[in-house]
């Protein structure tokens, strides 16, 4: 118990909890570091250098035994790595504020470090069964052709996808640490710099998001890189007369499922926790007691804020390091493959080009990111600017330089003597993805930013009651469905027409660059990936930010500053969910064409084509669609149920303790902890195995039973079906659900600044109702359906041979 002789001013400081010191710290158990974390932190800094030189150095005789390509690769990740560590010391050596605000990002610290340590353990579990299955499955199916004929058998085969699986998924879920380790650090630093000035609460919020964002980018490049290098000296790619290095990026495709199973169970488990918790401390809190966002009187506050750091920053982290290790991988393959065909001297420039864009990303971002400085006058406290100015101009700034290095990339990489213009075309393809990418920012800005219409639209719609509320939300998410389909459809056409007139034919004399055009579109989307993500985690960390100055009573002026900055957050929340939908559909369409090819690599068949009109096919194609709509109520009522709990704790510990209202009883925080934490747990699993088991069981039974009606390929074309209609209603499913959450969302922050009667009037109630549906719309099915549309591509490609 905290000094209560400390005198009137502290008291002041404190607020109404004179026991905050032991209230908050009370969930701290042991340690949440994993042991193999610990340990690494134990070493001594001159063995720490060691270590890292001569694991720098083994990658780097890697990667000199494979390309000078990868070498340049090598060299721009460490010195983003590096990068990201000044940004983590220039971040961590902000002061934490006073007292309170500290023991309170302690408490969320062990909340979100205990969950994402208990989550991560059942995940890995999963992984390590899943793995032997694969190997199992590897071990006594068909082997590939082309992979016989250059010496890789099939032991050799089942082993290098188990290594490139169990690789992946560690490298998702040290992505997804990474991205929870920096909140839960930088939250009370944004909090603290709030007391200063808003610029360097904004600063301070950027850079910590942008140092998650290099490192997680710069992990999936160094990945791919690393498992790609590895793979070519292992297998004597360069000394083989039949192994060619046009068929190394098949062998990755365990590296993207991993990554995939990891991320959908992080998102799923972490977008359950944080949701549930919301919704339980908002009905309650809001609605029913009339007590402020965050107020330290809400039992449920702190599993709230918890849930910010595992929802949010982890899983988000895990899902872009999963979709930009798709695209790199997709393209690799469609890139190798194209040409092969083509009979190209040196294929090399074409299926490490994904590798070169990312690693030029690395910089443009780290540039974009520096271009936002803080404010000259430490004693400003209010902004002059508003905050999403600021982080478009950012944004501007590294889009720019990305089209002037996808333009250079091009041209070292894709310029072949064959087709001179070729490389042209590919820089308008990969021109057409960067306009994409801005298209799609902009456009979910526009419905999710209540300076436009469609969210003051939902908000007047709160006025007149909570189902007026809910009907426009809904109506508003449906019809912004509309103009992203456009866009995507444009982009697809678009690049895909400039890939086929580059120039590149194959020895029939046919077109051959469409896809592959496609390919570099999509890589141009990603093209800014980091700085996106920079944006993304920007808003968990002023959440929490915001949550930390209501629970320490900070004055007004300090709650203003971030309060702007998490209606901010909100809308960069949700513009790069949208940005996250788009590269989705181009990655998904991308990994469709190399599931397409690597059927034909083992049947020996040309299967460049799917007939709707078969019965079967038609049935995969609807199996498909009923998957995206029951993962989608699985995951909602997943949330619903686990909120149900929190509602009734909260109730309980209001109804059996009065004195919580009049700050002279403390809430059990612990309590709530444990309960969304338990509950996650356990809901994450059901829709999280109908995820992984569908493709894998439709593939089998349609596969007996085109054996019994002598359709051969029966199997893999139904699965086909199914991708292409998962794929589609999943992009409009997440489209729909992202925008209308994060519509309800802002609708509310719209009302608390002043609108329609502020804080406590019935249209804020209403408005109220609205974001608890909106809830697990746009933080556990909407970025859950990302994850599944790309994972379901990823597994197919595994297990392709079990289809034929």
């Amino acid at each position: 118990m905290m000094d209560s002789s400390r005198g009137d001013v502290e008291t002041a400081v404190m607020g109404p909890y004179q026991e905050k010191a032991k209230t908050f710290p009370a969930i701290r158990k042991k340690s949440q570091l994993p042991w193999i974390l610990r340990a690494l932190c134990g070493l001594d800094r001159r063995v720490y250098y060691m270590l890292s030189f001569l694991l720098f150095g083994a990658v780097l005789y890697v990667a000199l035994c494979t390309s000078p390509i990868m070498i340049f690769v090598l060299v721009i990740c460490t010195i983003s790595m590096i990068f990201a560590t000044y940004l983590t010391s220039w971040v961590l050596a902000k002061d934490e504020g006073p007292p309170e605000m500290s023991q309170i990002s302690d408490a969320i610290r062990d909340g979100a470090e205990g969950f994402f340590r208990t989550q991560y353990g059942s995940i890995s579990k999963m992984a390590v069964v899943l793995a032997f299955v694969i190997l199992g499955i590897y071990l006594i199916r068909n082997s590939n052709p082309q992979q016989e004929a250059s010496g890789i058998e099939r032991t050799t085969s089942a082993y290098v996808t188990v290594i490139s699986f169990l690789f992946g998924a560690v490298c998702s879920g040290v992505a997804g640490y990474i991205g929870m380790w920096v909140s839960v650090r930088a939250n009370v630093r944004v909090s603290s710099a709030a007391r200063r000035s808003a610029r360097e609460s904004l600063q301070v919020a950027l850079r910590a998001g942008g140092l998650s964002a290099l490192i997680v980018v710069g992990m999936t490049v160094l990945g791919v890189a690393i498992l790609y290098s590895s793979f070519y000296v292992y297998l004597r790619v360069e000394d083989s007369n039949t192994m060619h290095v046009t068929e190394l990026p098949l062998l990755l495709v365990g590296y993207g499922f991993g990554a995939s199973f990891v991320a959908l169970f992080a998102q799923l488990g972490g977008g359950i926790y944080t949701k549930a918790a919301d919704v339980g401390a908002d009905l309650v809190g809001k609605v029913e007691q009339g007590i402020p966002e965050d107020d330290p009187r809400n039992p449920a506050v702190i599993a709230d804020l918890v849930g910010d750091n595992v929802g949010d920053c982890a899983a988000r982290g895990a899902d872009l390091f999963e979709s930009i290790a798709a695209e790199i991988i997709s393209a690799m393959i469609l890139g190798g493959s194209m040409a092969k065909r083509c009979r190209l001297e040196d294929a090399s420039g074409f299926i490490l080009f994904p590798l070169v864009v990312h690693s030029f990303d690395l910089v443009v971002s780290a540039i974009g990111i520096l271009s936002i400085r803080g404010t000259r006058d430490p004693g400003s406290k209010s902004l002059v600017e508003d905050p999403m100015a600021i982080l478009q101009r950012g944004y501007s700034v590294t889009l720019i330089l990305a089209v002037l290095a996808f333009c250079g990339s091009t041209r070292w990489l894709l310029y072949t003597e064959q087709a001179p213009a070729a490389w042209l075309h590919f820089a308008l393809c990969g021109l057409v993805g960067i306009i994409t990418a801005y298209i799609f920012v902009w456009i979910s800005q526009y419905y999710t930013d209540y300076k436009y219409e469609p969210v003051r639209s939902v908000a007047l719609a709160s006025s007149t009651g909570h189902g007026t509320n809910v009907i426009a939300g809904v109506g508003l998410g449906l019809e912004s469905t509309a103009m992203p389909t456009l866009v995507i459809s444009v982009a697809v056409i678009s690049a895909y027409w400039l890939g086929k007139t580059s120039g590149l034919v194959d020895t029939d004399g046919s077109p051959t660059g469409g896809l592959f055009g496609t390919a570099v579109a999509t890589m141009g989307m990603l093209s800014t990936a980091a700085y996106v993500l920079t944006m993304d985690m920007f808003g968990p960390i002023a959440d929490n930010a915001g949550g930390i100055a209501e629970m320490s009573q900070q004055p007004d002026s300090v709650r203003e500053i971030t309060d702007l900055l998490d209606a901010v957050g909100n809308t960069t929340k949700a513009t790069t969910k949208g940005f996250a939908i788009g590269s989705a559909a181009l990655a998904s369409f991308l990994l469709f064409s190399a599931y397409m090819d690597e059927v034909s690599h083992f049947a020996q068949i040309k299967f460049n084509e799917v007939d709707i009109a078969i019965p079967e096919v038609f049935i995969g194609g609807l199996l498909g669609s009923m998957l995206i709509y029951l993962f989608s109520a699985w995951a909602c009522m997943a949330v619903g149920r686990t909120a149900q709990e929190v509602v009734n704790e909260v109730r309980r510990q209001f109804m059996e303790r009065p004195g919580i209202m009049t700050y002279q009883d403390k809430p059990d925080y612990g309590r709530c902890v444990s309960i969304v934490a338990s509950s996650a747990l356990r809901e994450m699993i059901k829709p999280g195995a109908l995820a992984v088991v569908s493709p894998i069981l439709i593939g089998i039974v349609f596969k007996i039973v085109g054996q019994y009606t002598e359709q051969p390929l029966l199997g893999a074309k139904v699965v086909a079906a199914m991708l292409m209609f998962a794929t589609v209603s999943g992009i409009l499913m997440a489209l729909f659900l992202n925008t209308a959450g994060g519509a309800w969302d802002n609708a509310k922050k719209f009302i608390e600044s002043g609108a329609l009667g502020g804080k406590g009037s019935d249209a804020h109630k209403a408005a109220v109702t609205g974001d608890t549906v909106g809830d697990p719309f746009k933080d556990t099915a909407g970025p859950s359906l990302h994850v599944l549309i790309k994972m379901l591509a990823t597994i197919t490609l595994v297990m392709a041979p079990l289809f034929l």
